[in-house]
Order: structure tokens, then C-alpha cells, then sequence
């Protein structure tokens, strides 16, 4: 991936000069390689995320319920770029539901809500595990080798503090938060030392991050019902503790609330998307910290529909003791674009490389499986160069065992599977899933009367079927998270794709607790093991990787409301780290103290400056950086630059499109 990033780099240098169309780049990369970074940090899935600084370098860990394998470490030098370290669990075999066996699962369980630590020389992640205790993996290097050993009890959302004094706490719980000293093993902690230190109404939420900074010791959580992040603090560890109720709060980057599932068992209820509602899946679970600069950071998920949760990455305001996320005018809030960490620059880089042909000895650390695989029931040498899945007995993909999986990538991304079927046998299916509830899949299925490319809809459970005669065929997701509805294609010769059965919607849904998932799979139908599927490549392709639009420095634009109205000619002036000034008749757009908005001569001055942000879906939002707060044209023509931030429902005023007048 180094070698990709330096390209990129050379690439985003020679961009950031002109207004050329940004370069295109293999992945979502946060850096805009102009001094900026763009949230999410990571535009797949990474939830309940935890971060630590070890001297000068910084570790992040999160959630993989039940793919396998789980407790992925990362590794960034400035906060923004990150790079895959390794895997804490390979495998976490805890039963037949672990395996998929005797109709049993853990789907939506499994490995949860890490609490990562480093302490003394060693590395420690303590990770919730439903049906068992609460779990630590150890290390003398975040690279591994890892030891699992069990916790004597379960603590739900735990955070580990390693006081100066010796002593190691853990808090945990929802809403009422419990503290306990653990002991020296620290798999069970020290008699009578568990308390309730924060009650139950006083507005604390789950996902516990457990500080002490200074002679503070500080407890953030979110509170998933109203998504907002609430901090506590003390001057002891067993209070008592004072709490602030919201220091993130609304921050949802203005993205309409998606698809909703609901039911037990398909054809599920599935609820349309909703405008209306304000703060669904704001940041709320995360945590703060300093950098070796000094400076103070922080880090929160949120839902981004069925893309999954996402991280984003937000800069701290100190202000009467607590840590804000957000800037000085517009606390609780985070920008979607700002300037990077004052911390060593990266090259602008992916953690993971996303398309592969198989040729590699090892699988590449993007891919994890659904829950523990067979081995021996899959390789990557029986056939040099390609993955080879055994058809195990299943009766359809929620139950097929060795079903290899990555997250899909937002806002708009594709994958196509290049696929040998020649060594199928009657009742196999094997093919490309994107696996949520319900769940879709095309693919290619075996019977005594030959071959058939399939589409399968869990919503519907009626199959589509072509026949076919080729043995060597494509099959393609093109995704579109912006409207959660895609379509399944497939090709005998890889260029000319035909599209198969309706288009297909992926609700946000909490039955495997994950974002969907792009799959390669194999099964049998008949109740034995079948035949044998060669997948020879999966390639992942992000069409706005870089971004929708690039920012129009040197153009003369009309800059219209988004909802409609009156619109104005402005030119574009680059002001460095993706600033804009906008000049009309030789003044520049000034706003001033209270938030209000004239034209008045250039001075180049922070009233006459705006941070450039695209929104999810692609309009343009302009934060002044007189106020920190955004530029909103009310219902009389009017403009503000008083605006927290867009609403979902694009009323505000806050967003805005433009068009090109006159070229550089």
C-alpha cells in the first residue's frame, strides 16, 4: 500500500496547484493530500472504535462481531492515514454456533466493544464476548502473537485504566456505571471493591472510554438512545462524578436516515427512508486524546445506514474543564473537512488493499470469514491462483460455511467476481452475496440438467434464472449507498454484463449487527458436499473515492441553494488547505462577528474565508472561519453564517450546488 500512496501523493501534488479534476485513487482515502483529511477516517464499516498513543505512534482496534478473524490492529504516524498491523484472534471457537454447526450462530454476537490498552511492555485489548466472559488478548508487540485468556466475569462496555498509583480499574455498564479495581491477573477483580459510581438518571450511556488526565479522571460514553456522546468527571476514581450530558451531540454530516428493517423472519417489514428525522446517527461512541504536541484529538462512530458505523476523527476543545468535540463557536459539532493533525505527514494511504486475484500465499487482511471456517474446506494452492471453496452442505447462505467476506465501501462502490464453475456438481450454488438482512445473492447453481446463472432475494425468496453453457463467468454488485439500492449483473466474457432480477435495497438492520458485506461463496443444497467453485478474482471499484466534485479555484461559479432559489455569481479564489474566498464585483462574501454576512474589499482575513466541504450526497456546505459555523440562506434570500450544520432534510439553507460560468 506504500507504493500506491506515494503514487497518490505525486498525483494529489500535482492537483493541488490547478482546478484539473482530482486524480483518481484505488480506495477512500480520509488525507485530500492538500493539509486536510475528510471524514469518515475509513468509508467501510469500523465500529466501536478504540484508540491509544504509544510515544509517538497511535493504535486503533474495533469491532468484528463474528467474522473471523477479529480485532483488527491499525497503525497511524498523523491520525488520518492508517495502516493494517495484524489481527488479535485468528480464530474464537467457542461451540457449534461459533462454526455454523447444528444450525446454530453468532450472528450479531461474537467479539464487541474493545477497550485497548498498553501498559508496562505490553498490549492488552479487553473485548466483550457474548455467552462468555469478557475476554483479554495480550502482547509483547501489536503485531502478536496474541494470548486470549478469560476474564471470571462478563463486564458489558468495559474500559481498563491503568492508574499511576499501581492500581487498574474498570468501569463498565449502561447508563448505570459500575467501577471495580481489578486484580493483579487482572481476570477478575479485587472483593468488595465493585461500586455504582454513576446512578442510573444522571445521563450516561454505554461504550465506556476511562481516562485520567492530569488529576482528573474523566468517563466518556455514548448514549445510543438520542446518539450523543455524555463525559463524567472526578477527582477520584470512586467519585463523585459530575456529569456533562452532551459534549458531540447532532453530528450526523446532514445524511438522511436510510432503509430500516424490522421483523423476525423474512418477507421483513422494511421502512422507507425518513428526512424528517434529526440526529438518528450522530457520533456517540468514542474517546479523546493528546497528541506528543500537546494538542488534544478525538474519535467517534456513527450509523451511516447499511454501510454500517463508521469512524470519524474530530478536533477537542478544552472549555471549563471538559474535552468539546468540535470548534470554538460551534461546540458538539465536527467538521466534515479540516485541517490535518500537527503531527509527521503521511503519504496518503488506504489500510487496505480491496481487489484480489488470489495469487498471494496468504489471504490479504481485508478479507475475514463468516464465523469460523473449515479448514481444509478451501485453499489457495489445491489451484495456483485462485480461491478454492468446497461446497459444504448448507441450506442457503446464512448457513454455508466458508463464506469469505469483506465490507463494502460508501458512498458508491462495485465488486465483480471472476468465476470458474467447471468443478460444481448437482445442488451446488456458488457465486457473489451481499450479505445483510435480507440478504441478496447472484451466483451460478449445478443441477442434473446443467447450469443456470441465479438471483436470489431473501425479501422475496423467488429465485430469477438464466441458463447457461459458459463454465467461466462474471458476476457484479454495483452499489449505491447513497440510496441503498443496487443491482446484480453477470457476463460470460467480462465486458458486455447483463442485469439480473430487480434492483435490490439494503435496510441498516442490527440481526448480524454489521454493515453489508460483499461475499464469495460456495454451498450444497442436497445435504452433502458437493463440488468445488475457483474464484479467480474479486475487483472492488469506488467511482468517487476522491470525491464527487472538485473545489472550482480560479472559476467563476454560480453558487445556487440546493432546495431551490435564487443563486449567485461568484468566483472562486484558493485560499490553501481547501479555502475558498468568493469574490463578487471585486469584494469578497465577509462574515462578521455575529454571524451576519456582507461584501466588503479582499483582506484575506478569517471573515473572508470558508472551508470548502462536500457533503455525503454531494452538495456543497461552506463553514466560515469568523464563526466556525455554516453559511445558510434563509426563506427571505438572506445569508447567515450562523448554521451548526446541514439537517437531513436539506430545509435549513445550508447546502448549495454550482455550476461553472467561466473557466480559469
Amino acid at each position: 500500500m506504500k507504493s500506491v500512496g506515494a503514487a497518490v501523493l505525486v498525483a494529489l501534488a500535482a492537483w493541488g496547484a490547478a482546478d484539473a479534476k482530482p486524480p483518481a485513487r484505488p480506495t477512500w482515502m480520509a488525507d485530500n493530500g492538500n493539509g486536510t483529511y475528510a471524514n469518515p477516517l475509513f468509508y467501510d464499516e469500523f465500529s466501536d472504535p478504540d484508540m491509544i498513543r504509544v510515544g509517538d505512534d497511535y493504535y486503533l482496534t474495533g469491532t468484528t462481531m463474528h467474522s473471523m478473524p477479529g480485532l483488527p490492529v491499525l497503525h497511524s504516524k498523523d491520525l488520518v492515514n492508517w495502516d493494517f498491523v495484524g489481527y488479535a484472534v485468528d480464530k474464537l471457537d467457542l461451540g457449534p454456533a461459533y462454526r455454523l454447526e447444528d444450525g446454530q450462530n453468532i450472528y450479531g454476537q461474537g467479539i464487541w466493544a474493545p477497550s485497548f490498552r498498553y501498559h508496562d511492555g505490553t498490549w492488552y485489548i479487553f473485548s466483550n464476548v457474548n455467552h462468555a466472559t469478557t475476554q483479554i488478548f495480550t502482547a509483547k508487540s501489536p503485531k502478536g502473537p496474541w494470548t486470549r485468556t478469560p476474564m471470571k466475569k462478563t463486564l458489558h462496555d468495559l474500559s481498563v485504566l491503568f492508574d499511576d498509583d499501581g492500581k487498574v480499574y474498570v468501569v463498565w455498564g449502561y447508563q448505570e456505571i459500575h467501577l471495580a479495581e481489578l486484580d493483579s491477573t487482572l481476570t477478575d477483580i479485587v472483593p468488595g471493591s465493585e461500586q455504582i459510581i454513576i446512578p442510573r438518571d444522571a445521563g450516561m450511556g454505554e461504550g465506556s472510554h476511562f481516562y485520567k488526565w492530569g488529576d482528573t479522571y474523566y468517563i466518556l460514553s455514548a448514549e445510543w438512545n438520542g446518539m450523543r456522546m455524555a463525559a463524567a468527571r472526578a477527582e477520584s476514581p470512586r467519585g463523585p462524578y459530575e456529569v456533562n450530558r452532551a459534549i458531540s451531540v447532532d453530528e450526523d454530516f446532514g445524511q438522511v436516515q436510510g432503509y430500516r428493517e424490522d421483523g423476525d423472519r423474512p418477507p421483513f417489514r422494511i421502512n422507507p427512508p425518513d428526512p424528517s428525522k434529526h440526529g438518528w446517527g450522530s457520533m456517540h461512541q468514542g474517546g479523546v486524546l493528546q497528541t506528543q504536541n500537546g494538542d488534544w484529538w478525538g474519535w467517534s462512530m456513527y450509523d451511516s445506514n447499511s454501510v454500517g458505523r463508521l469512524t470519524a476523527l474530530s478536533p477537542i476543545t478544552w472549555k471549563d474543564g471538559w474535552p468539546y468535540f468540535g470548534l470554538p463557536g460551534n461546540l458538539t459539532r465536527t467538521p466534515r473537512v479540516w485541517v490535518k493533525p500537527n503531527l509527521p505527514q503521511d503519504t496518503p494511504h488506504a489500510p487496505y488493499q480491496r481487489s484480489s486475484d488470489f495469487s498471494e500465499a496468504t489471504l490479504m487482511p481485508v478479507w475475514q470469514w463468516n464465523h469460523v471456517p473449515v479448514d481444509g474446506k478451501w485453499s489457495l494452492s489445491e489451484r495456483p491462483g485462485y480461491l478454492r471453496l468446497h461446497a459444504l452442505p448448507a441450506t442457503g447462505l446464512l448457513d454455508a460455511r466458508n463464506t469469505l467476506t469483506q465490507r463494502v465501501m460508501g458512498p458508491r462502490s462495485s465488486a465483480t467476481v471472476a468465476l470458474d464453475v467447471s468443478g460444481l456438481k448437482a445442488g451446488d450454488a456458488a457465486g457473489l452475496s451481499l450479505f445483510n438482512r435480507p440478504y441478496g445473492w447472484i451466483g451460478v447453481e449445478k443441477t442434473h440438467g446443467g447450469l443456470s446463472v441465479t438471483r436470489f432475494d431473501e425479501q422475496t425468496q423467488a429465485p430469477v434464472r438464466e441458463t447457461i453453457h459458459a463454465t467461466r463467468i462474471w458476476l457484479r454488485a454495483d452499489c449505491d449507498f447513497l440510496t441503498e439500492t443496487h443491482t446484480f449483473s453477470w457476463s460470460t466474457d467480462g465486458k458486455t454484463f447483463h442485469k439480473l432480477g430487480a434492483p435490490f435495497v439494503t435496510p441498516y438492520q442490527l440481526k448480524t449487527f454489521q454493515g453489508v458485506r460483499y461475499g464469495v461463496f460456495a454451498f450444497n443444497t442436497t445435504g452433502h458436499e458437493g463440488g468445488v467453485a475457483d474464484i479467480d478474482s474479486v475487483t472492488v471499484h469506488e467511482p468517487d473515492a476522491a470525491g464527487l466534485k472538485p473545489i472550482p479555484f480560479g472559476r467563476t461559479i454560480l453558487l445556487e441553494p440546493a432546495g431551490g432559489g435564487a443563486g449567485q455569481v461568484l468566483t472562486v479564489l484558493n485560499r490553501g488547505l481547501g479555502r475558498v474566498a468568493l469574490l463578487k464585483g471585486g469584494k469578497a462574501m465577509t462574515v462578521m462577528a455575529d454571524g451576519s454576512v456582507a461584501f466588503a474589499a479582499d483582506t484575506k482575513s478569517p471573515g473572508q474565508t470558508f472551508q470548502w466541504m462536500e457533503t455525503l450526497t454531494g452538495e456543497i456546505i461552506l463553514m466560515s472561519l469568523e464563526t466556525n459555523r455554516y453559511l445558510r440562506l434563509d426563506d427571505k434570500g438572506v445569508l447567515h453564517a450562523d448554521s451548526p450544520g446541514p439537517l437531513p432534510d436539506g430545509k435549513d439553507g445550508v447546502r448549495f450546488k454550482w455550476t461553472t460560468i467561466q473557466k480559469k
